[in-house]
């Protein structure tokens, strides 16, 4: 192999580490997220749970996903398989069109998926008012930890109500509501999103490029009889 096709192989293992690593991640994140005793009471919640539950497993499927490409495409840096880096090519432009298409959808629909989250928070607030549920209590502190917000009334709620985050004083009394902050957020957030995901997509092009290049310089270094 020449020097471009062994910077390739490098540069395939380490993305595929990475990879892997981040795999790894999307899946313990996922089980915490479903078994955690912090986020169970996201499942003992009446309305909107199966969102919920579709994301998580979304993202251990995703997980799993990673993990395998990364497993195949090491496979085919390390050995010098060209099947296995053909395999790995194709899973990776599934997974460009995927990234793509996600932080699109992602931009476009912030608005709406900013408007759904904190109507969900409204709804545990409300069911947490009226059963004092522990599973209710849970979700909202991490959510109020996760916004840095506290319940509907913001600031008020610090006084009444033990699900608002710690901290002094006069943190606390600056606290925000938190379907505002939760709109707020996603709105805001929506380019730098968008910018993550086609930032990966260009990494991952850039790892498809390099597996052309390396299962090119494997045909041609083959023996001619």
């Amino acid at each position: 192999m020449d020097a471009c096709a062994q910077m390739c192989k490098c540069f395939l293992i380490l993305f595929n580490i990475l990879f892997a690593l981040l795999g790894f991640v999307m899946v313990g994140l996922g089980l915490w997220l479903r078994f955690g005793a912090e986020t169970r009471g996201f499942f003992d919640i009446d309305l909107n749970t199966a969102q919920f539950t579709i994301g998580i497993i979304v993202l251990l499927v995703t997980g799993a996903l990673m993990l395998v490409v990364a497993v195949v495409g090491n496979c085919g840096a390390c050995c010098g398989s060209k099947s296995a880096l053909g395999v790995f090519s194709c899973l990776v432009t599934v997974l460009v069109i995927i990234e793509i298409a996600a932080g699109v959808m992602a931009f476009i629909w912030s608005k709406q998926v900013s408007k759904e989250l904190a109507n969900f928070y409204i709804t545990v607030y409300t069911q947490y008012l009226n059963t004092q549920a522990e599973g209710q209590a849970v979700t909202l502190r991490f959510l109020n930890h996760a916004f840095d917000c506290c319940g509907v009334g913001g600031a008020i709620e610090v006084f009444i109500r033990n699900t608002c985050p710690d901290g002094s004083f006069l943190q606390q009394i600056t606290y925000s509501s938190c379907p505002s902050v939760i709109e707020g957020m996603f709105q805001t957030k929506a380019p730098m999103v968008l910018g993550g995901f086609l930032g990966t997509a260009g990494i991952m092009l850039v790892a498809l490029v390099c597996s052309c290049i390396l299962n090119n310089s494997l045909k041609t270094s083959l023996p001619i009889y």
